[in-house]
């Protein structure tokens, strides 16, 4: 249980979304609008508008450990539902079994924006560990072609001199889009990862890890820990909410709580073990990168940690980490291409399953003659998610996956407590321990990571909302099998 969990938990978000949230999302001064730009629960508190998303600095490790306990509560919650739905476990499955069609219409809308939003912000940081693997065999393109077309921060070369200022460029991030439109080839003729490659994939990507932290922490200068915590609480808490798209896929070893030989005790110890092993691995990342690269010198960058290495090399005694550099890029890369192809599938998943349930049409369920796979969910998937990649920065991306798996984390632990009242007595393969308190207290922990993101997105996730009930009502409600006609 622990190794499965392990091997879900460490993707390639810690490559990633770990600068944005070190560092923020910080205008230079308070601007026009920047209260859209504010957290929501520091305009709550302090009734003041912020120039930008705040970063956590050093204090990360802070974050990535509330986050692991947030991810433990939700966990238990995830396998009592699995252990009664033994289904092919999802957010979807589980809320359409536990609180109707309209409810699991909304986390299935929802999880396509969890699924999409990720890839896009993997597939961005995939183009930047290219070009960084580019710029290793010495070959120099023209970053119009490597960058998204919206930079907010705009790009700088090592030397500090503006490449492009804040805004948009007539450019287009080619190997974020090519990537994720290749791998869809992939799924579309049903070739699948074996257990074996996967496994690979895993260790490559906890050697790349171990790597960057074994060789980094001799470059360690104590005076960048200093600030700690430059944004207080507030940074800390929003830095959680940036970097809980590094534990995406932790649930799977509740879905496994139907396999456990003694679920009551296997399931918990296993997603705690997982949650520690991995909270632990992060943290020594976090606490390298900020050790040897100042916090606010991360803003915008979808490769920090190779980057890191990268301004190291050129320093006294930095040549060593040439080849480490190398190995972690590999590690990188292969990891995202790992996570780029689950969730790709997952999406595409999501969407026939939506499909077959006769909630969007069934040009989505639609299976290829040759392959049997959904190859029409599979391209759309495709197109929705490499198009926008080739366009955002990788902060955009991170803060609207966070948000949609948050609030079905949230759905998860309502439906936990929803089946308690209703029916009690049904058999639970696995129960959450102390009653209703642990439910209680993902809800609300989940809602506070949700409250530690920018107004902004709150606005764009129910925008996202609102276009899905639109569809559900003028649409999906009317081709359900659970319609009763006009005039009933």
């Amino acid at each position: 249980m622990t190794a499965l969990g392990i091997g879900a938990v460490i993707g390639s978000g810690i490559f990633t979304v770990i600068g944005t949230a070190i560092s923020g999302d910080m205008s230079s001064g308070a601007v026009s609008g920047s209260v859209l730009k504010t957290p929501v629960l520091d305009y709550i508190l302090h009734h003041s508008a912020l120039a930008g998303r705040p970063g956590a600095g050093p204090a990360l490790a802070l974050s990535l450990v509330l986050v692991a306990i947030v991810c433990a509560l939700t966990g238990l919650c995830y396998a009592e539902l699995a252990s009664m739905i033994p289904i092919a476990g999802s957010a979807y499955t589980y809320t359409y079994a536990t609180m109707g069609e309209l409810v699991a219409w909304i986390i299935g809308w929802d999880l396509v924006l969890e699924y999409a939003f990720s890839n896009m912000s993997v597939s961005v940081g995939f183009a930047a560990h290219v070009v960084d693997l580019m710029d290793w065999l010495g070959l120099r393109l023209s970053p119009k072609w490597l960058s998204p077309a919206y930079l907010p921060q705009g790009l700088q070369d090592l030397a500090g001199k503006d490449i492009y200022l804040p805004g948009w460029h007539s450019g287009f991030n080619i190997p974020a889009f090519l990537v994720v439109m290749l791998l869809s080839v992939v799924l579309v003729r049903g070739i699948r990862e074996s257990a074996r490659t996967n496994n690979i994939m895993v260790l490559l990507k906890i050697v790349a890890i171990l790597l960057f932290v074994f060789f980094g922490i001799g470059f360690i200068h104590p005076g960048n820990y200093h600030p700690f915590s430059p944004n207080g609480w507030s940074g800390v808490l929003t830095g959680g909410s940036i970097i809980f798209f590094t534990y995406i896929g932790f649930d799977s070893v509740s879905t496994a709580a139907e396999e456990c030989k003694q679920p009551q005790r296997d399931v918990p110890i296993g997603i705690l073990a997982t949650l520690i092993i991995c909270t632990i691995l992060y943290c020594a990342v976090a606490i390298v990168l900020t050790g040897i690269v100042k916090w606010d010198t991360m803003v915008g960058d979808a490769a920090p940690v190779v980057n890191a290495l990268k301004k190291l090399s050129v320093l006294p005694g930095g040549h060593k980490l040439h080849w480490v550099r190398l190995g972690v890029l590999c590690g990188a890369l292969l990891g995202m291409i790992s996570s780029l192809l689950v969730f790709q599938m997952g999406q595409a998943r999501v969407w026939f399953a939506m499909s077959r349930d006769r909630l969007l049409p069934d040009w989505f369920s639609v299976i290829h003659p040759r392959f049997r796979t959904p190859a029409n969910a599979t391209w759309f998937a495709a197109v929705l998610v490499a198009i926008p990649a080739g366009l955002f920065d990788v902060g955009t991306f991170a803060e609207l996956s966070n948000i949609g798996t948050l609030f079905a984390f949230v759905l998860v632990s309502v439906g936990v407590l929803v089946l308690r009242y209703r029916e009690p007595a049904r058999r639970r393969g696995f129960r959450v321990p102390l009653g209703p308190v642990i439910p209680m207290l993902s809800i609300i922990f989940c809602t506070l990571l949700m409250a530690g993101l920018p107004i902004l997105t709150w606005l764009r996730f129910f925008a996202w909302l609102v276009i899905g009930l639109g569809v559900y009502f003028l649409y999906s409600r009317k081709r359900s099998e659970f319609y009763p006609g006009p005039g009933a």
